[in-house]
């Protein structure tokens, strides 16, 4: 039997690049997204790989909805090698002090609170299946390095990825679950759509970024899940060679 993955926001972008490249591999994989139609999309550019899909639509931020997913991954497949933890969501760009309620508590949902409930599912079901263990691996972000203006949400809950990815690699040795963190810069969706045509810089101005091939993020993310577990990527970056994050920018 091929090895079985979960892929959160598994419905565009990087999420669906990696669903792609695991499915390319011979994994299966659950796709898992908020919109159904999306997961649709994903599964049709699976093509022949089609029937190693499980479209769950799924709120990460909804403990009971991620419950699910993991009962219905578990149910078709009894067991899970790898959790993507990649579902996620920005907020508007403003002044820290004009961040709505909304806005802050939206995002810690998606993104920290989310990979959290995904993660302990995960986690779980690693610990008991047989041969026990697995791997995570969290989409941290180059924002768990370095802010952009107006980004408070976003990169606070960035920043506390890295220390939940050392949390779960700590404590998953003992049960055999290895668990690294991807940190993307640029990678071409349409989240980052609008860096072509020019997003604010800590200097004040206005700049066009370079942006490359969501492919290559599902790439690095597959060479990650090919490792044996007795081997971990603890963090890798994968960015736009000429994106302005390394000196002075």
């Amino acid at each position: 039997m091929s090895k079985i993955a979960v892929v959160t926001g598994a419905g565009s972008g990087i999420g669906r690049a990696t669903a792609l490249a695991l499915l390319g591999a011979g994994w299966s994989v659950a796709l898992a997204g908020r919109r159904a139609e999306a997961l649709q999309a994903t599964v049709d550019a699976a093509g022949e790989a089609a029937p190693r899909c499980l479209p769950v639509p799924t709120d990460v931020g909804d403990a009971a909805s991620v419950t699910a997913l993991f009962a219905a991954v578990e149910a078709k497949w009894g067991r899970c090698d790898l959790l993507f933890n990649n579902a996620g969501r920005g907020s508007p760009a403003v002044d820290f002090d004009e961040i709505s309620d909304e806005d802050w508590f939206g995002v810690v949902a998606a993104n920290l609170n989310g990979a959290f409930l995904c993660a302990r599912a995960a986690y779980a079901l690693m610990k008991r299946q047989e041969p026990r263990g697995g791997r995570i691996i969290n989409n941290g972000s180059i924002s768990a390095y370095a802010p952009r203006p107006g980004s408070a949400p976003y990169t606070a809950t960035k920043h506390a990825i890295s220390g939940l990815t050392k949390s779960i690699s700590l404590d998953g040795r003992k049960w055999d679950i290895a668990c690294g963190q991807i940190d993307i810069g640029n990678a071409a969706t349409e989240m980052t759509e609008r860096m072509s045509r020019g997003v604010p810089q800590a200097n004040g101005t206005m700049m066009v970024e370079p942006r490359m091939d969501v492919r290559h993020v599902g790439e690095a993310v597959l060479h990650m899940a090919s490792l044996p577990l007795e081997a971990n990527v603890q963090f890798m970056t994968v960015m736009a060679t000429k994106m302005p994050f390394v000196g002075r920018g």
